[in-house]
């Protein structure tokens, strides 16, 4: 048996007739850039987030760069963010101009630690990315705490978190603005590069919406700074439409897989990062193993596809070379051990079962 990590052509098989009916209606409206379409899923995914606001935009890269404009970040600042996370968020606040600082990780949850934060903020700091790593919330209730009186705007990073939710509120209500990601491969995808920042604040959202499309305040006329082309496509836009119907539904089969595994592995040496409710919608499962490259191994020789997410912290990176950062324990240990293991809404419950098995069977 064969159990890739991830299969696209089967998690959009079960939507097929609904994706093609939508692609249809968008080559018959002859609107590509901007239209009907894009206004539809903005306002939609605004509701489903329960914010007021929704601007697409051409990627979740985009989406980080241009909350941090639009909340005001550029030369000489720093922005606080965390370094187990692929460093998207590092070269967003490189490309303003400012400084990435990095707050160590909870152990447990491998999202930002509240005390490391606390410890990580100064009078430069003038902006915090908080990333929800692996579909997990971070814990916004004690980040908030330390930025209380303070004023820091809270970015979310929500990449990978779509529909992630504490009582009632998703991920991306919580901070002055939410970021997204469409990447195909995340748990709302688009087919091809997407993305959008969720707001309530009217303000930021119109300079969102200016920033996206050159700066212009009215066609043609550059008004405001840091502009650039950054549009959601029609045609990613119809697309998405249909997969948000499904959403609810992925994530909680999402749930179910991560869950299974937390049961079902065994091994003293893999621990499975479980799930907590709703809070997490299992973009990832991710385990940790000392031994990860020999169990990545194992697993490949009874078929089981895995990956790494991710292997070098951000201030690891060649880019970073004479960047000064502080202690980051947590961070670079667990870089060194998470695997991620198969986990996609199609993925069927005997190859759970054969992922499960084989890590059992692993001997280190």
């Amino acid at each position: 048996m064969r159990v890739p990590l991830n299969d696209l052509r089967r998690t959009s098989s079960g939507a097929a007739p609904e994706l093609e009916a939508a692609f249809t209606r968008v080559l018959a409206s002859g609107s590509f850039v901007l239209g009907q379409e894009v206004a539809a899923f903005e306002r939609e995914f605004a509701t489903y987030c329960g914010v007021a606001h929704c601007i697409g935009v051409a990627s979740g890269s985009d989406a980080l760069e241009l909350a941090l404009r639009a909340v005001g970040v550029g030369h000489g600042d720093e922005v606080v963010t965390v370094a187990n996370a692929a460093m998207y968020s590092t070269l967003a606040i490189l490309a303003c101009g400012a400084s990435p600082v990095y707050a160590d990780v909870d152990a447990a949850t491998l999202t930002m630690s509240p005390a490391k934060l606390a410890e990580a903020l100064s009078p430069r700091t003038r902006a915090v990315v908080v990333t929800h790593l692996y579909g997990r919330l971070a814990d916004l209730g004690s980040i908030g705490a330390a930025l209380d009186g303070r004023d820091i705007p809270m970015i979310e990073d929500c990449a990978q978190a779509h529909g992630a939710r504490i009582d009632a509120r998703r991920a991306g209500s919580f901070g002055a603005v939410g970021c997204f990601s469409f990447y195909p491969t995340k748990n709302l995808g688009a087919v091809g590069d997407g993305g959008a920042v969720v707001s309530n604040d009217a303000a930021l959202a119109d300079r969102l919406r200016t920033l996206r499309q050159y700066g212009w305040d009215r066609k043609y006329h550059v008004a405001h700074a840091g502009g650039r082309n950054s549009r959601l496509d029609e045609l990613q836009a119809a697309l998405l439409r249909v997969r948000l119907n499904h959403l609810d539904r992925d994530n909680a089969r999402r749930r179910e897989i991560l869950t299974a595994y937390a049961e079902g592995i065994r091994h003293a040496d893999i621990h499975v990062m479980p799930p907590r409710g709703e809070r997490t919608v299992a973009h990832l499962a991710v385990v940790r193993c000392r031994h990860r490259d020999a169990l990545r191994a194992h697993l490949d020789s009874h078929g089981i596809g895995s990956d790494v997410h991710y292997p070098v912290p951000d201030h690891r990176q060649p880019i970073m070379r004479g960047i000064r950062t502080g202690p980051l324990p947590v961070t670079e240990q667990a870089c060194a051990e998470v695997l991620s293991l198969p986990c996609f809404p199609a993925l069927e419950d005997n190859e759970v079962e054969h992922v499960i098995s084989a890590c059992n069977a692993f001997a280190a």
